[in-house]
């Protein structure tokens, strides 16, 4: 009877201990994205390559998110990560109007990788029990130009929402 009384408390606390370590550990995920991320964009490179051995256009933010660890952090589709991970590479220097100095090397590039996580979302689905943006940033110095003409091996902006080529960037 006594094991009873204490077994949903015990349950509650391990899954608990379980799902935080499970948060730990795409945060430390999606640490890890940004710091690639950011190196990508600062030397003008993508993991992603053409036959011809050039950097694919445009494609750091999807070759990035196609390295996270598990295919609920890729895609997301599940009740703990409904939506996936967003990655937005931008210019936190820039002016308004934007200067074509505001992308000359030396000048920061940050990218920032953000996920939403539903707490125990397994057991009692998503909405029912609080949530957290999971959000991991990093800061390089540009060493080549950023161009902003097309050419570059990625655009700025959040990776799902529309392309933005003047380098603004928006997150």
């Amino acid at each position: 009877m006594e094991f009873a009384l204490v077994l949903p408390l015990v349950l509650v606390l391990l899954l608990g201990m379980i799902d935080v370590g499970k948060a730990v550990n795409y945060w430390n995920d999606e640490t890890h994205l940004a710091n690639e991320a950011a190196r990508y964009a600062a030397v003008d490179n993508s993991p992603t390559k053409n036959p011809d051995g050039t950097p694919t256009a445009q494609s750091l933010s999807a070759a990035i998110l196609g390295q996270a660890d598990t295919t609920e952090l890729k895609n997301g589709g599940t009740t703990s990560i409904p939506s996936g991970q967003t990655i937005c590479i931008w210019f936190p220097n820039k002016h308004s109007p934007v200067q074509a100095s505001d992308y000359a090397a030396g000048q920061p590039v940050q990218v920032v990788v953000t996920t939403r996580y539903f707490w125990l979302g397994y057991l009692v689905g998503k909405g029912l029990l609080p949530s957290s943006t999971l959000r991991a940033t990093s800061t390089m110095r540009l060493e080549q130009s950023y161009k902003a003409d097309g050419s570059d091996a990625y655009t700025t902006g959040i990776n799902t929402g529309p392309v933005i080529t003047n380098g603004s960037g928006t997150c």
